[in-house]
């Protein structure tokens, strides 16, 4: 990122960053500013104390004070015994309105000249006050008589050790003859000449990688210290952050490019595991814990976490070994790694990369033995940890091309081999599109093959249902049905942004009506693919009848398991498949579908399965980041975890390796446990010291500046609307006048036209749609920037749009007032979507969990560096705390992540479960077993009847396949015996109105995971 002579880019991002948050710094305070036409009280949020009379009378408690306080101040914990001396230097100014005949009617507020005033304290025990007839006096010589403040130092003796106060408070009267404004602003306190030590973070336990230590408390501030024992208050908190370096070895790192792994993996492979091995020896022997413990001071338990660790680095380090080994050792396993490192090589063309980073090929090795021991490591759940945008994707992306190659060279001829959820209501196109590069690579490197020609082409199903793309296209649509001509169709339901094969955009969306399917097709005359119909299917129905080789949608779909028969395909073999080409595979038969073909009036016969029936069930499931299934959506999920679990182990005898991305950490074993009933496993493993480990290590260049703001008497949408006009100020001043710009911000003005495109657009994202939405509609009428156009991505966002919106922002209008300037975004934003022009973001109070806040904030600065406004709603305790150590929560931040709130013995999650549990084996197993169609309850009544179906089997086969089959889960096992034999009662009821065997009993099967009342935490 810079240019091959002058200034880099980089260094020119920073530059304006910088100026950025300094506009918006003095726009919140009223830097630079003579004169007003409103009352300063009403536009400033930052610097501003209302007076002690005003707060007093309208204080209730602390949350009040904190909204508009009327002081500032710094906690200390002194070094030496009383008395304390120091040196305390105050700085104000004041704003004072004129009459009406005043010099310039139209402005009539003045802002006064710097109140800065050193004032001596010396103190006791019993505290003081200090300073009131000088500041009183510095007051009325810049013109405001009659404002006054004081410093007040306060002791608090009853800690472990003593702690000093020191606070500037203003003393003026709310009211008096000729005090036009009772509030004093830009105000600062900077304390000097105090010995202090630190104090130690209270919100974190001792750990043997982290340092707690705090220099001192800001009192409705923050606090910097800009030299050695000098203090200063600051409106705003400032933590900046450092892009990674993918390497940290005394070694050099070897070459791991896809082009080098794909023509020799072993020797660079061995290097790669020779280093890890060197630097943890290094690090995390005995000899190394025992110089750390001895030289930082550890506590006995600190020791403990440090040994504990260390064997779970040297376990790490022994599975990469066993997985160099089996690529070694195993051809097929060598060959499949070779070819995948070629397929993302080519997928990676023109993507400006060309090499793995160390971490991403270090999880390859250690995860890579579930191919050659597949049973065994079932058993555990690999989590990719590592900061948002290091890699995760593509990470999980190589070990699935991996499988799917490993699939196909030992007899998996086609079928599903992934299956890949994203806990989002909708999927993230970018997400997808890497999804289909990775596969059309593939396809390319399987046409190569010999071997592999007379396999299935490599393809993409994308699974999200209606509120996406169409669950099925019917020839006479009713209702919400969608038909070949229904509005809209086809391009209504393009998932693709480009070519997975050419990168070429020029894509067009067709239906065939003699194949019975929507297509997505590539106009590019050059494109390598050359076959039609693009490997993509976006419609469920044709998922099922191709079964494409990954399978990628939201993690709500898996609910349909218990109501759509086709769903079988996903976790084993479909019934048989169609004679007619491109009608695909068959399931079991129904009124609309007579011979189980899933095409409407197909006539066609059915042919035996290509392949024996074991091998379609897929060898992997993964779990796109795994903290946000928690509470009742996690809960939910569990018992269909289990549920799919069940029926790949009833059909193929396998089960599926299960795989999941994480950014965060905190309590991961326990919720794999919990979701999957199998141990969890996390690579890599943490580094010796806070962020750093063999896999990364800060380097130079600048990631993100994050900026607490704790709003002072004002609305929390006043200081949103007040700062993103700031932000578009800014850029509109760089459009217009580049070179005062430039030269203010000391940058080369060559950067100017980049960097309008860079910093262009905003994000302000909140945490409810509530917030998002009332965002955009401030924005709209309390600008003073004409102008700026406003977008919303939230979960209400039609698909279609969010598509045009995406384009938009990675192909910006050539003109700056036709752009998108603000992104009104909720948490759909904050997973997947990443676009190297959002560097610029304004967050409507801390998000609820840290996992949200670590996520969210991830989506700027992917490139660039960027810039984070978080805005506390200080009168929330949580805020307030957040802001009081914002250095650490963000410095420290996987540290504040909550470990997830899940259960699955919820008694009223069971409630929503079971029916869907037991639809799912009569469709799945029970109707396929029996040869005869059992889709009505009079069928399945007869069938009851003839095999021996009973109640009380049914039952004990849900409590074993939920695990809830313990002695101490005696309430649930009653709770399913009775909803079970409620079930067979009603399903011998002659007068029931139930149609379908889903309708038998309520409640019935979920239609989504998330059919669940208003979420509500759920603990053990």
């Amino acid at each position: 990122m810079s240019d091959s002579e002058g200034q880099p880019l980089t260094e020119a991002c920073d530059r304006f960053v910088t100026w950025l948050d300094r506009r918006v710094v003095a726009a919140g305070r009223g830097d630079g500013l003579d004169r007003l036409e409103v009352a300063p009280s009403g536009t400033f949020w930052l610097g501003r104390l209302a007076c002690e009379e005003e707060v007093r009378k309208g204080a209730t408690d602390d949350r009040s004070e904190r909204l508009d306080p009327c002081a500032i101040g710094i906690r200390f914990r002194p070094a030496e015994t009383s008395p304390w001396s120091m040196t305390v230097t105050v700085r104000a100014r004041a704003w004072v309105k004129d009459p009406k005949d005043g010099p310039d009617p139209d402005r009539r507020w003045w802002r006064t000249g710097l109140v800065e005033e050193k004032i001596p304290v010396v103190v006791d025990t019993a505290g003081g006050t200090f300073g009131a007839k000088q500041l009183r006096d510095a007051f009325a010589a810049v013109g405001a008589p009659g404002l006054s403040a004081e410093l007040r130092v306060e002791v608090e003796d009853w800690h472990r050790h003593p702690e000093l106060v020191v606070q500037l408070v203003n003393t003026s009267p709310e009211r008096a003859p000729g005090l036009t404004d009772s509030h004093l602003y830009e105000t600062q306190v900077e304390v000097s000449g105090l010995a202090t030590d630190p104090f130690q973070l209270e919100a974190l336990p001792d750990s043997f990688r982290y340092d707690r230590k705090v220099p001192a408390y800001g009192i409705n501030v923050g606090v910097e210290v800009v030299a050695p024992g000098v203090f200063r208050t600051n409106d705003t908190v400032s933590v900046q952050t450092f892009r990674p370096e993918y390497w940290n070895s005394d070694r050099s790192q070897p070459d791991l490019s896809f082009a080098r792994l794909a023509a020799d993996p072993v020797p660079v492979l061995t290097d790669l595991v020779d280093a890890l091995d060197e630097y943890d020896q290094k690090h995390w022997s005995a000899t190394a814990l025992n110089a750390r413990h001895a030289a930082d001071g550890w506590t006995d338990a600190m020791r403990t976490e440090a040994d504990r660790s260390a064997a779970e680095v040297f376990a790490e380090l022994a599975r990469l070994r066993a997985g160099l080994e089996l690529v070694r050792t195993r051809p097929e396993i060598r060959r499949s790694f070779q070819f995948m490192n070629e397929a993302i090589g080519l997928s990676a063309k023109g993507r400006n990369y060309h090499t793995w980073r160390a971490f991403q090929v270090g999880f390859l090795l250690s995860a890579i033995r579930f191919l050659a021991e597949p049973a065994e490591e079932a058993d555990h759940v690999d989590t990719v940890w590592f900061a948002t945008g290091g890699g995760k994707t593509e990470t999980y992306l190589g070990l699935l091309l991996t499988a799917a190659f490993f699939d196909r060279l030992t007899g998996k001829r086609t079928g599903v081999t992934a299956w890949s959820r994203f806990p989002l209501r909708l999927l993230s196109l970018q997400q997808t599109q890497r999804f289909a590069d990775a596969l059309a690579g593939a396809e390319l490197v399987r046409r190569e093959q010999e071997e592999l020609r007379g396999t299935a082409p490599f393809s993409l199903g994308f699974l999200v249902g209606q509120a996406g793309t169409p669950n099925k296209i019917v020839p006479k649509p009713e209702g919400d049905e969608i038909g070949p001509d229904s509005p809209g169709m086809p391009e209504k339901y393009r998932v693709l942004l480009r070519c997975p094969f050419c990168r070429d955009e020029r894509l067009t969306m067709k239906f065939d009506r003699k194949r019975w399917k929507l297509e997505h097709h590539c106009t590019n005359q050059a494109c390598p693919w050359k076959r039609g119909a693009l490997p993509v299917y976006v419609v469920d129905q044709e998922v099922f009848r191709f079964l494409p080789t990954v399978v990628v949608g939201t993690l709500d779909k898996a609910a349909s398991i218990g109501l759509q028969q086709a769903m079988r395909g996903l976790v084993g073999p479909p019934q048989k498949i169609c004679s007619e080409e491109w009608h695909g595979f068959t399931y079991s038969t129904r009124k609309k579908s007579p011979n189980g073909c899933l095409v409407p009036d197909c006539q066609g016969t059915l042919r035996s399965l290509p392949m024996a029936e074991e091998r379609f069930g897929p060898s992997l499931r993964l779990q796109d980041e795994l903290h946000l299934l928690r509470d009742s959506l996690g809960a939910v999920d569990s018992h269909y975890e289990s549920l799919l679990d069940h029926l790949q182990a009833k059909l193929c005898g396998t089960r599926a390796k299960i795989v999941a991305s994480s950014a965060t950490l905190t309590g991961y074993d326990h919720q794999v446990k919990t979701l999957y009933r199998r141990r969890g496993r996390v690579f890599p493993q943490p580094g010796p010291r806070a962020g750093e480990s063999f896999w990364t290590v800060p380097e130079d260049t600048k990631l993100r500046r994050f900026v607490a703001v704790a709003p002072r008497g004002v609305t929390l949408e006043h200081v949103s609307d007040r700062t993103l006009d700031a932000l578009q100020r800014c850029v509109r001043e760089m459009l217009n006048d580049p070179a005062t710009v430039c030269a203010e911000a000391g940058i080369d003005p060559r950067h100017a036209e980049k960097l309008v495109s860079i910093y262009g657009t905003d994000v302000v994202y909140g945490s409810t749609l509530y917030d998002v939405e009332a965002a955009g509609r401030s924005l709209g009428s309390n600008n003073t920037v004409d102008g700026i156009n406003v977008e919303q991505l939230t979960g209400q966002t039609d698909f279609d749009e969010v598509r045009d919106i995406l384009e938009r922002l990675e192909k910006p209008e050539e003109k700056f007032e036709d752009r998108i300037h603000v992104i009104a975004a909720s948490s759909m934003l904050s997973h997947g979507v990443d676009v190297d022009r959002l560097n610029t973001m304004v967050m409507l109070g801390l998000p609820l969990t840290t996992a949200e806040f670590i996520q969210t904030t991830a989506r700027v600065g992917r490139r660039y560096p960027g810039l984070v406004y978080v805005l506390h709603k200080i009168g929330r305790e949580r805020d307030a705390q957040t802001f009081r150590h914002f250095d650490k929560y963000v410095s420290q931040g996987d540290r504040f992540v909550d470990a997830i709130p899940i259960t699955r013995r919820s008694r009223r999650v069971l409630a929503l479960t079971m029916p869907g549990v037991v639809t799912a084996r009569v469709l799945m197993l029970i109707e396929p077993a029996s040869k005869q169609r059992l889709s009505t309850p009079a069928m399945l009544r007869q069938h009851a009847r003839d095999s021996g179906l009973n109640p009380a089997d049914e039952a004990a086969v849900v409590a074993a396949i939920l695990g809830l089959d313990g002695p101490e889960d005696s309430l649930h096992q009653q709770q399913i015996v009775e909803w079970v034999r409620q079930w067979f009662a009603d399903l011998e009821d002659p007068a029931s109105k139930a149609r379908f065997i889903s309708e038998i009993s309520e409640p019935f099967p979920m239609r989504s995971l998330r059919d669940v009342e208003a979420q509500a935490p759920i603990h053990d």
